[in-house]
């Protein structure tokens, strides 16, 4: 990563950088809350699958992000935006008034759900920078409603491929890009409002940056987004700088593609050298036939997230990896090219997270956290209605849960929480069973799921959701099935993930573990999971006779485990 170089303009004294970046921030947060509070999906009116920046208006790297969004996205926008501006460059240019769409993953990252956004902002005649927006939407077609499709061996099997077209010229609706859309879902309600959320949200951006500008002067805005990244690269140098110098390598493992029941390797050999930081992934297994591959834009964000994690207090913009040198060579199961399948990229990059921590940990085990659940367990249950006023009509539930979070050096890990990838929150119960015909009959935390250790891994959780319509399907893709979290420093691993279905009154599993599709249920027919803890870190006889007598009366653990 080239590093920017501040200005020659005096710095900005540091109350008013301290005042601009609070306002920096609260643009992007305002865009966030708009979206939240005017989405039609649950996945982002509820759980804030979603992000929203500014972004450089030459580079596209990352100057500002909220902080509500999914930081994962915020690592790959930086790519979303270069490809936004890579399209324009051969169709007359970033113009004024235009706003940019697709969902391109090997492009702008993630996957096919995940509908990005760019508007160029100008400023008097010139381009000052880019807001965009990220967002998760409910169904964009494919072979799986909500496209979490464990069989998918070709990108155009898990979703529509939307590249970079404009939706917005001159400030008016393409109304036959819209149609395009529209015609690729099952659920076109839901991503009417969920698109004009995201166009909202850049609106109201716009808005807040402008007057924001009017206010402190374009000049002295832009020096200060030159001066936080300055001071992200400066504090991340002097981290990398305090860890000792060496090779640090750590492997974990996925369960399987979904397609083919092997092992797939994610490796890492860390250095550190000086101040710079070097993340070599070349051990890491070759792109697979299944849909748990991911881009390489995907795993740089990744890093971004697991970096962000290890070094806190760094300013979140694209700083945290002008000091980091990457090598992730190409056709890996981290840097795959289409049309091989990337929509199970949640897996894979969580598991990404887990080898920096490990690796991380044996540099210096007090900046680590041990493993958290690493898996979403992305759950689809989908049908038709059958009751007189709704009778035919398609209903897609589509959610994702939580599991524990690994202990480190100052506390337990936190009990049924979302994977480190975000700052999402798991759906609430009682709006899933609103929209929904299903009906929870079990939401509970997961007694001795947290790996033992001198801090105790957070608990996962028990699902189980009973069908009250005649009949769905479900499509369950997860990870963690095999290979439990691992804990650090002496820590112990959590417990595996566990998902089961029932047919006539038989619980079963699936065949690849933690994936499959098509599974038939009948009214009263449950599917349950039981999702992993976190792992635990330093040795379990170091933990105090306090904390485990605490333990066993919060049925955190059994009797015969405390």
């Amino acid at each position: 990563m080239s590093e920017r170089k501040p200005p020659p303009s005096p710095a900005l004294d540091p109350v008013t950088l301290a005042v601009l970046k609070g306002r920096l921030e609260q643009v992007a947060d305002e865009m966030d809350a708009t979206l939240y509070r005017s989405a039609f999906n649950p996945i982002i009116a509820e759980a804030h699958d979603a992000c929203h920046g500014i972004y450089d208006g030459e580079s596209g790297d990352t100057l500002v992000q909220g902080k509500s969004g999914l930081p994962v996205f915020v690592g790959a926008m930086a790519f979303a935006v270069r490809a936004a501006i890579k399209a324009a460059a051969t169709r007359a240019g970033m113009q004024n008034g235009d706003i940019w769409l697709f969902n391109d993953p090997y492009e702008g990252g993630t996957h096919a759900n995940d509908f990005k956004l760019v508007r160029p902002f100008f400023r008097d005649g010139h381009l000052f920078c880019f807001l965009a927006s990220a967002a998760h939407w409910h169904d964009v077609g494919g072979a799986v409603p909500g496209n979490y499709n464990p069989a998918a061996t070709e990108c155009w099997q898990e979703a529509v491929q939307i590249p970079p077209v404009r939706i917005l010229r001159a400030g008016i609706l393409d109304d036959d890009v819209l149609a395009i859309l529209r015609a690729n879902t099952r659920l076109p309600d839901s991503l009417w409002g969920d698109l004009n959320g995201q166009l909202a949200a850049l609106e109201l951006g716009a808005k807040r940056l402008g007057d924001l500008l009017d206010e402190y002067g374009d000049a002295k805005v832009a020096q200060s987004m030159v001066e936080l990244r300055a001071r992200a690269v400066r504090l991340m140098r002097s981290h990398i700088a305090s860890l000792p110098e060496g090779c640090y390598s750590f492997e974990d493992v996925l369960d399987n593609d979904g397609v083919v029941d092997t092992p797939l390797t994610i490796a890492l050999d860390m250095t550190v050298k000086g101040d710079r930081l070097t993340l070599d992934f070349s051990r890491t297994s070759a792109q697979c036939a299944g849909p748990v591959n991911i881009s390489k834009a995907t795993a740089v964000a990744a890093c971004y997230v697991a970096l962000k994690h290890v070094f806190p207090d760094v300013p979140a913009n694209a700083g945290v990896l002008d000091a980091v040198d990457f090598i992730i060579p190409d056709r890996l199961v981290i840097s795959a090219e289409r049309p091989r399948p990337v929509g199970g990229y949640t897996e894979t990059i969580l598991r990404m997270i887990d080898v920096i921590f490990s690796a991380t940990a044996l540099a210096d085990p007090k900046r680590a956290v041990a493993h958290a659940y690493g898996t979403i367990n992305a759950l689809s249950i989908a049908g038709h209605r059958t009751d007189e006023k709704r009778k035919g009509q398609r209903w897609v539930m589509f959610s994702f849960f939580g599991g524990g979070h690994g202990g480190h050096s100052d506390a337990d890990g936190l009990s049924h929480s979302n994977a480190p990838i975000s700052t999402a929150t798991i759906p609430p119960l009682e709006i899933l069973e609103a929209a929904y015909p299903v009906r929870f009959t079990q939401w509970a935390l997961r007694t001795n799921s947290g790996g033992d250790g001198q801090h105790r891994g957070g608990l996962g959780a028990i699902y189980e959701i009973e069908l009250l319509e005649e009949s769905a399907e479900a499509f369950i893709f997860g990870e963690r099935g095999k290979a439990s979290p691992k804990g650090i420093a002496g820590g112990l691993p959590a417990l595996p993930n566990v998902f089961e279905y029932e047919n006539e009154g038989v619980w079963k599993t699936p065949p690849m573990v933690s994936k499959m599709l098509g599974i038939r249920l009948k009214k009263g027919e449950r599917v349950r999971l039981q999702t992993p803890g976190g792992g635990g870190w330093g040795t379990p006889a170091n933990r105090s006779p306090e904390a485990r007598s605490k333990d066993l009366e919060e049925a955190y653990v059994s009797k015969e485990k405390s």
